[in-house]
């Protein structure tokens, strides 16, 4: 079980900007969670997204959702 306490403490790695989630978007979240294994995100109010695509086109688990933030982490 992936440890949400842990989850809350991340520091914001990514920010998703006014262009939105880009292929170059996808490749960081694939590098960090490789990298680190659990990886913070954040976007812009005035940006669309959907945390749970984003997790499935990463092929990773979404850990937590809340407001403009998300965190995602390897599967196990």
């Amino acid at each position: 079980m992936i440890d949400k306490k842990a989850a809350s403490q991340l520091k914001a790695t990514i920010w998703i900007g006014k262009n939105g989630v880009t292929e170059q978007t996808y490749e960081e979240i694939r590098r960090q969670i490789k990298d680190r294994g659990m990886v913070k995100i954040k976007w812009l109010r005035s940006v669309e997204v959907d945390p749970t695509g984003i997790a499935a086109a990463c092929g990773v688990e979404l850990v937590q959702t809340r407001g403009r933030t998300m965190v995602l982490a390897r599967r196990r």
